[in-house]
């Protein structure tokens, strides 16, 4: 890349499972912007199923790296956002999470580290979801926060 630092931003969800959706509509979000966006230049924009090897692949050697993600939270509002870094993922290992992926995020970062596969930097974007049944329809406050999370992830990704 001639010099040029890695970045990737990585939206993790099924777009059949409602709130779920949120990780490839914020994606999908990005990439009607990165035409026009000099910010977005050279960001790579993935969308993956959560599954722990693929995510392993995507952010490894990258200097920063962005995953948007859906995670239910008892008494959080759809669409509140919660902003974690990597160390705040690790401590979560093997603690039961609400997730709708065959391991957790936290293992996955774990995984990342014993195997130096992590990026420098990691943050996480958790979006509250309310309705994670089968459909393409999101709860609206799960709508309204795509352009809101897909403004922040670009940001994260082109902080020095």
């Amino acid at each position: 890349m001639g010099g040029q630092r890695r970045r990737v931003i990585v939206g993790i969800g099924n777009e059949y499972r409602s709130d779920d959706a949120v990780g490839p509509l914020v994606i999908a979000e990005l990439l009607a912007r990165q035409p026009g966006d000099p910010a977005l230049s050279g960001v790579e924009l993935r969308v993956s199923d959560g599954d722990p090897a693929g995510l392993l692949m995507m952010w490894a050697g990258a200097e920063v790296a962005v995953v948007v993600d859906a995670v239910r939270m008892d008494g959080a509002p759809a669409g509140h956002l919660h902003e974690l870094v990597a160390d705040d993922l690790a401590a979560q290992a093997g603690a039961p999470v609400a997730t709708s992926h065959a391991i957790a995020l936290g293992e996955t970062v774990a995984l990342g580290r014993a195997l130096g596969r992590l990026p420098r930097r990691l943050v996480v974007l958790a979006v509250c979801g309310k309705d994670f049944g089968f459909g393409t329809q999101q709860t609206p406050e799960v709508a309204a926060a795509v352009q809101p999370i897909a403004s922040r992830a670009r940001d994260l990704a082109s902080a020095p």
